[in-house]
């Protein structure tokens, strides 16, 4: 099973993303006048993302992009840290400012977004060179705390209210509780890219496992939350 996993991880990883996009776009109508018709429009964005993100599969002798090779592009760490780990902190941020019905909440939220892009701003320009080779990972870890605290206060919002009766009804649980998981797992793996490499193949297939599992589980969250949610309850 585990080498099965191992050999067909970008397929599923691309199966999994595409079912959500593909299933948000489907039911668009459900959901446009509400917050998630930013979130279908979201999960177009993180496929994107990954598809861009795989040009360094493209890159040997002959392939379209092998005139990357040896350049600062050659690793796509810069991609993923401008267009996900920072740029999907502040979609949720964004999201979160729709979703919360407290102004304190809102502007508790958009604060920390605030403070964490000038944060990745100034934590890129001093480690300029490392941003193109491997990934930041105070950009990340401080990236979950946003994401944590945003989920936090929408989770502290159905407790206080009657939505705690029906709140598996709502697509924004699903979405709050997947993102909870796969930002407190993810991020922190950031600290050990130094052993991503051949010389350690154990933590290599570990690491791809690990993004495997949470990827499969937050975008089939996303699905079955779109699926079998209500607008109302959003």
């Amino acid at each position: 099973m585990e080498e099965f996993l191992k050999e067909y991880n970008s397929i599923i990883t691309h199966s999994v993303e595409i079912i959500a996009a593909v299933t948000g776009l489907i039911l668009y109508r459900k959901y446009k006048f509400t917050a998630a018709k930013f979130f279908i429009w979201f999960l177009c964005y993180a496929l994107f993302c990954d598809y861009i993100g795989k040009y360094t599969s493209f890159m040997d002798e002959g392939e379209i992009f092998n005139f990357l090779k040896g350049s600062f592009l050659e690793k796509n760490y810069c991609i993923y840290t401008l267009l996900w780990f920072t740029g999907a902190v502040l979609f949720y941020v964004f999201y979160f400012s729709k979703v919360l019905k407290k102004d304190r909440d809102r502007k508790i939220a958009k604060y920390t977004g605030v403070v964490f892009l000038l944060f990745s701003i100034v934590n890129i320009f001093f480690n300029f060179q490392d941003f193109f080779i491997k990934s930041l990972p105070f950009i990340n870890i401080s990236g979950s705390l946003v994401i944590v605290i945003c989920v936090v206060m929408y989770y502290i919002q159905i407790l206080q209210s009657d939505k705690i009766l029906t709140f598996y009804k709502s697509l924004n649980f699903y979405i709050s509780t997947a993102i909870f998981f796969w930002w407190l797992i993810i991020p922190p793996l950031g600290f050990y890219d130094i052993y991503f490499g051949v010389q350690d193949m154990n933590y290599v297939n570990l690491r791809t496992l690990i993004y495997l599992i949470t990827n499969v589980f937050m975008y089939s969250m996303f699905t079955f939350g779109l699926i079998f949610s209500k607008p109302d309850d959003d």
